[in-house]
């Protein structure tokens, strides 16, 4: 598997070189092989975030639909409230920024509701 990371090999000479205060070879290699390893780690990750996010947007075409067929409204402000509180919390259990997990459900919420406004304005 290829990978393509930002990480601190393009900002820190120390780190592109594998040095970590005055290491030997031993040590190089055994710290290019743990970020391979992360790296794999989080490459799968990306991948499941991105399928997973998938199958997201195929069920919210599905509501949708059903929006636009039953000519609901494509936002519905009090459901994207109690997801964002929800999300929030669970944010703080997995010992992740909770503001950052708003931003990203922001976001994702934003979309949906643009595909719901095409798909109303299709129906």
């Amino acid at each position: 598997m290829t990978t393509s990371h930002t990480s601190d090999e393009n900002t820190n000479p120390a780190a592109a070189n594998g040095a970590r205060g005055g290491a030997g070879t031993e040590t190089d290699e055994a710290v290019r092989a743990e970020l391979a390893r992360l790296r794999d780690s989080i490459d799968n990750i990306d991948a499941a975030v991105v399928h997973m996010l998938a199958e997201r947007f195929k069920c919210t075409q599905q509501v949708g639909h059903l929006k636009a067929n039953h000519h609901l409204p494509p936002a519905d402000p009090a459901r994207e409230a109690r997801q964002i509180a929800r999300l929030r919390e669970l944010a703080e259990s997995a010992k992740l920024d909770p503001a950052f997990a708003e931003k990203l459900l922001n976001f994702i919420i934003a979309e949906v509701i643009r595909h719901h406004e095409t798909i109303a304005k299709s129906a």
